[in-house]
């Protein structure tokens, strides 16, 4: 029955995952999640059912539209392996527990928050404050207690925090930043998604997010921008490795943190 159970948490990932495909795609150019149905955004052609399988599609279409034969972007797949793969680790640490479905919710939020940012640089507040309103809820409801080895905030006081340490660093951030060079570091977007994060894993989280995130924008984002015509002027998408920050220490935090404390009272 496990077993049965483990199989459906990772095929309802991927189905979601072919929905966050659709808000990926469409958010950015305003266009309806819900209308027109599925269509290859080369020909218009509509999409019919069994090539709307998630994954096993793209496979037998050998990646591209059966109307135009344009290629089909990997992102999809992606996408779908991405969440089918995330809802399975979900269901290890929590099994058949209401817990599962809200951090199954949050890490497809953050799924689309770290795709959208990349293309657009925005994190839309249709995703950031509903996700806010769930982190609050896992704490309140004491749900970290069904799953002891991810690191999940544990009460309503606890989420309380994360939430205003999540957006009040970053405020703190931008407002040092304008007082100094008298332009936004960071957006505001990404206050609204580290309080949203700093709901789900609790205050203490917040800042090894951030510091992570920092660390990792800056390994990919330096090299880019010495690149690029814009130099050291360049706009990072920060979101994007907030949200990878943040599965990280959802997943290893209480890991990571054993470690850390293990060093320091050497």
């Amino acid at each position: 029955m496990l077993f049965l159970l483990a199989t459906f948490a990772t095929s309802f990932g991927a189905i979601v995952g072919s929905f966050l495909n659709v808000v990926i795609h469409r958010y950015p150019r305003e266009e309806s999640i819900v209308f027109p149905p599925s269509h290859c955004p080369a020909c218009d052609a509509p999409i019919h059912w069994y090539d709307n399988v998630p994954l096993l599609s793209f496979v037998v279409l050998l990646g591209r539209c059966r109307a135009c034969r344009e290629p089909i972007s990997w992102r999809y797949p992606l996408v779908e392996l991405a969440n089918a793969l995330f809802y399975l680790a979900i269901f290890l640490h929590t099994g058949p527990q209401i817990v599962f479905f809200f951090l199954a919710a949050m890490v497809s939020m953050l799924i689309v928050l770290i795709y959208i940012d990349a293309e657009i640089q925005i994190l839309p507040d249709v995703i950031d404050i509903p996700g806010i309103a769930i982190g609050l809820a896992i704490g309140a409801l004491g749900l970290a207690a069904s799953a002891p080895r991810l690191m999940l905030s544990d009460s309503w006081l606890d989420a309380a925090l994360g939430t205003l340490a999540g957006a009040g660093v970053v405020a703190a951030i931008i407002g040092a930043y304008w007082l100094v060079r008298r332009v936004e570091g960071m957006g505001w977007g990404d206050s609204k998604m580290l309080a949203m994060i700093g709901a789900m894993l609790g205050w203490r989280a917040v800042f090894g997010v951030l510091i992570l995130g920092s660390i990792t924008g800056a390994i990919v984002g330096v090299p880019v921008a010495l690149r690029s015509r814009e130099g050291m002027h360049l706009a990072v998408p920060f979101g994007v490795f907030l949200g990878f920050a943040a599965l990280v220490v959802l997943f290893f935090g209480p890991t990571l943190s054993g470690w850390y404390l293990s060093l320091i009272l050497r």
